[in-house]
C-alpha cells in the first residue's frame, strides 16, 4: 500500500482545530509550545527558550516538517486502504492524541468495520472542550466533508506564556 501524506486542505484543518500562536505559550498540560503544538519533543526550537514571535509562513513551514512524524504513524498503523479524508481525519486525530497505535477506531477500520471506525472517534471526549473537534473529524472521516472553511485562530499569548483566547483572530489559510 502506498504512503499516504495529508493533503493541503487537511493540513488547513488540522491548523483550524489546533489554532496558531505565534509566540511561545503553556499548552493545556503546561508544556511550552510554540504555532501550531509545537513542543520541544518534536525538536528544535525549543519553546520555552523561544523569544519573540516567530513570522507566519515559518510557523507554517515547522507545523508541516512536525506532521510528517504523525502521517508515518498512521501510515504504519492502517492496514487498509483509506480515502484521503480518512486520513487527513486520523492525521488530525493523531495529532491531537499521539494514540494512533492504541485507538479502538484503528482496530475496527483495519478489520474492516469503517462505520464503526467512525463511531469511535467520539470515544476520545476528555476534555469536553475537545468533542467538537472530534465530531469534526469524525465528519471528515465519515462523510468525507472539511469543516473549518480553510480557516484558523491567530491568538496571542502574554510573555508568561498565557494563551489570550479572546483576543484571537480568525485567518484565511489560503496561502499555505
Amino acid at each position: 500500500m502506498a504512503k499516504m501524506k495529508m493533503s493541503r486542505e487537511g493540513a488547513k484543518e488540522l491548523i483550524g482545530h489546533e489554532a496558531i500562536v505565534q509566540t511561545r505559550y503553556l499548552d493545556s498540560k503546561n508544556i511550552w509550545t510554540l504555532g501550531v503544538g509545537h513542543t520541544k519533543a518534536a525538536g528544535p526550537p525549543d519553546p520555552k527558550t523561544f523569544t519573540g514571535k516567530m513570522p507566519l509562513p515559518e510557523v507554517i513551514d515547522l507545523f508541516m516538517k512536525d506532521l510528517k512524524k504523525y502521517e508515518d504513524a498512521v501510515n504504519a498503523a492502517v492496514k487498509v486502504p483509506v480515502s484521503q479524508t480518512q486520513f487527513d481525519a486520523l492525521v488530525s486525530f493523531h495529532f491531537n492524541t499521539g494514540r494512533i497505535g492504541s485507538a479502538a477506531l484503528v482496530t475496527s477500520l483495519n478489520a474492516g468495520k469503517t462505520a464503526q471506525a467512525a463511531a469511535e472517534f467520539l470515544n476520545w471526549k476528555k476534555p469536553p472542550e475537545i468533542i467538537g473537534r472530534r465530531t469534526k473529524e469524525q465528519k471528515l472521516f465519515r462523510d468525507g466533508v472539511y469543516s473549518n472553511g480553510g480557516k484558523a485562530l491567530v491568538i496571542p499569548a502574554t510573555p508568561a506564556g498565557v494563551v489570550e483566547w479572546k483576543k484571537g483572530k480568525s485567518t484565511s489559510l489560503e496561502g499555505i
